[in-house]
C-alpha cells in the first residue's frame, strides 16, 4: 500500500533545502541515475518533486507515469532558476482536462 509520502529528486544544491522542512531527499546527478531513483520512488512516494533539468532528460520516463493516479511528479526549478518546462507541463494538463487555456489565455 503506497504511503502518502512527498520526495524530492534532484542534484544535492536543491534538496539540501526541502530536507530542512523534513521532506525525504534523494540526489541524481545524472541521468542514469535520476531514472533508476525516479522507478524506486514511484513505488513508495504519492508525490515526487523532481527539478526542470533531470525531467526534461528523463521526460518519456516521466510519461509513463502521466496517465496514473500516482504517483504524481512535478517538475520544480533547479538551481540556475526555471526553464518554464514545469509550467508548461502543468498548461498542457489543465487543458487537455478542461479543453482550453484557462491558466494563461494564448
Amino acid at each position: 500500500m503506497r504511503k502518502e509520502k512527498i520526495a524530492v529528486l534532484g542534484a544535492s544544491d536543491i534538496t539540501l533545502a526541502f530536507k530542512a522542512i523534513g521532506m525525504d531527499v534523494y540526489d541524481a546527478n545524472s541521468i542514469g541515475e535520476a531514472s533508476e531513483k525516479l522507478k524506486l520512488l514511484a513505488r513508495n512516494y504519492s508525490v515526487i518533486f523532481i527539478t526542470e533539468d533531470l525531467a526534461m532528460q528523463i521526460e518519456e520516463q516521466i510519461e509513463r507515469y502521466r496517465n496514473r493516479t500516482y504517483p504524481a511528479i512535478i517538475p520544480i526549478p533547479s538551481s540556475s532558476g526555471s526553464t518554464g518546462y514545469g509550467v508548461a507541463n502543468i498548461k498542457k494538463d489543465v487543458e487537455k482536462a478542461v479543453g482550453t487555456d484557462i491558466l494563461f489565455n494564448d
